[in-house]
């Protein structure tokens, strides 16, 4: 089954600051994950987040590249199959865990 693939604003302009090889390998691993992007523990290719750095993240999911430094953070809402792409940033930078706990509490999420 396919998710329906969801951006936040401030995720589309995480992507659009990749340089554009690095933008088409990443759309092409959430593409690649959209058809399971549950948790690995589910069948899924998603790696949950629990708590990082003192910030709950459990209710989100990662996906790392590591051959580029990327992680993708996104959110599952089951009832209606959406993978909400929360933020997109690099790998070894906590920043991308603090701003995807800022993106949640925005969007209330």
């Amino acid at each position: 089954m396919n998710w329906e693939i969801i951006y936040l604003p401030e995720a589309d302009e995480d992507l659009l600051k990749l340089d554009n090889s690095l933008r088409k390998r990443v759309k092409k691993t959430i593409i690649n994950a959209q058809d399971k992007p549950l948790p690995i523990s589910e069948g899924g290719k998603g790696k949950p987040l629990g708590n990082k750095f003192n910030i709950n993240l459990t209710s989100l999911l990662e996906l790392k590249l590591r051959g580029i430094g990327i992680r993708v953070v996104y959110k599952l809402e089951k009832v209606e199959n959406i993978m909400k792409i929360i933020v997109i940033g690099a790998r070894a930078d906590e920043e991308v865990f603090i701003e995807a706990k800022k993106r949640i509490d925005k969007y209330n999420l």
